[in-house]
């Protein structure tokens, strides 16, 4: 079994809800949930629409550059407010507002997918 960047989607969907539940829990314990809480909805937002891309792999032409997209921009925003909540500091200067964008990206690919399928080989 080859490792693929589909294979990867699933992969870094799990990882993502996992890390939406713990960042859910940390931000139910800590003093100032807000960050905390912000990483989680992000990531539980979008580990669904990284399995449903994976499922629509075969049929959907744009579901890997969408993948790609949600999954580093995602990881950018939810990284930086993690980062922001136990060490004080973001990731890189606007790093939160890039991966907010970066993530507007990706559902905007989603979007033109609707005008993009597959061609039936």
């Amino acid at each position: 079994m080859s490792f693929s960047l589909r294979s990867a989607t699933l992969l870094v969907a799990g990882l993502m809800g996992l890390t939406g539940v713990v960042t859910a829990a940390a931000a139910s314990h800590g003093s100032d949930p807000r960050l905390m809480a912000g990483a989680s909805a992000m990531c539980l937002a979008h580990a669904p629409a990284l399995i449903g891309l994976y499922a629509a792999w075969p049929t959907m032409r744009t579901a890997p550059l969408a993948a790609l997209l949600l999954a580093i921009g995602t990881a950018i925003f939810a990284g930086d407010l993690v980062l922001r909540h136990s060490a004080g500091h973001g990731l890189f200067p606007m790093s939160a507002p890039t991966g907010g964008v970066i993530m507007m990206a990706g559902w905007l690919t989603v979007a033109l997918g609707a005008f993009l399928p597959r061609r039936e080989g």
